[in-house]
């Protein structure tokens, strides 16, 4: 059926436009692909062995999430940020965490009684628990490559920790942001911190803030997420001046 083929095709372009768009992210995030260097959608293209419309659309899709720069002559360049920028975001993280958790922690508010008492009515569906107990390994995973210094490792599970425990806790729209603003700032952080042997000095809290989650304990969670951007922060201002 012709109808059938075209939504195939069109879920298979998509498919692949989403595919190359994480490669080129996870380029970016390993370091392969340094701040302010460019490349050209025939250069990705051949490099994936694809078509040039998917490489475009996916280099387009992460132009707007801020990760590269377009140059209408010259192609494509990875966004350079400044320590300035990291501050930025960080100061925005800790406003979208606070408000993403709110509608959970906060008794007083109706939107958070709402928000609880869904929760409490999923908690005894194994499929939640099932969810929490991802979220924990994935902490844990986090946590034992923060102490290791394996960036690489970090990344991959820092990301996937904070997505999937706000998409537990949070507002899905905040969630999404929240997302958005980790990535851009692991983007920026890794140019700093690809030059220094980083054994022991990355933040390595995240079951701590799943159990003040449970627990609904607000003020544990608010200092548990001040004090990790507060050490991001002067980690990277530090290597910054060098």
């Amino acid at each position: 059926m012709p109808g059938t083929g075209g939504g195939n095709g069109s879920v298979t372009r998509s498919t692949l436009r989403q595919q190359i768009a994480d490669a080129l992210r996870d380029e970016v995030l390993a370091g392969r692909l340094q701040p302010g260097q460019e490349f050209t959608v025939k250069e990705i293209a051949e490099q994936y062995g694809v078509s040039a419309t998917p490489v475009r659309e996916a280099l387009v899709d992460l132009s707007a999430q801020g990760l590269l720069d377009a140059d209408q002559h010259r192609g494509f360049r990875v966004h350079e940020y400044s320590p300035a920028d990291y501050r930025g975001m960080i100061e925005a993280r800790g406003l979208v965490t606070d408000g993403l958790f709110h509608r959970y922690l906060d008794e007083k508010s109706d939107i958070s009684r709402a928000a609880r008492a869904a929760l409490d009515a999923r908690a005894g569906d194994p499929r939640t628990a099932a969810v929490l107990a991802g979220v924990r390994r994935r902490g844990e995973e986090a946590e034992r490559a923060a102490v290791a210094g394996d960036l690489n490792i970090l990344i991959g599970y820092d990301l996937r920790f904070w997505r999937e425990l706000s998409n537990l806790f949070g507002n899905p729209y905040l969630s999404d942001f929240l997302h958005r603003l980790r990535v851009q700032s692991w983007v920026c952080a890794v140019q700093y911190l690809r030059t220094v042997d980083l054994r022991g000095c990355l933040w390595a809290e995240h079951t701590a803030l799943v159990d003040a989650l449970v627990r609904r304990d607000a003020e544990a969670a608010h200092a548990i997420v001040t004090e990790y951007n507060a050490h991001s922060l002067a980690l990277i201002e530090r290597l910054a001046a060098g």
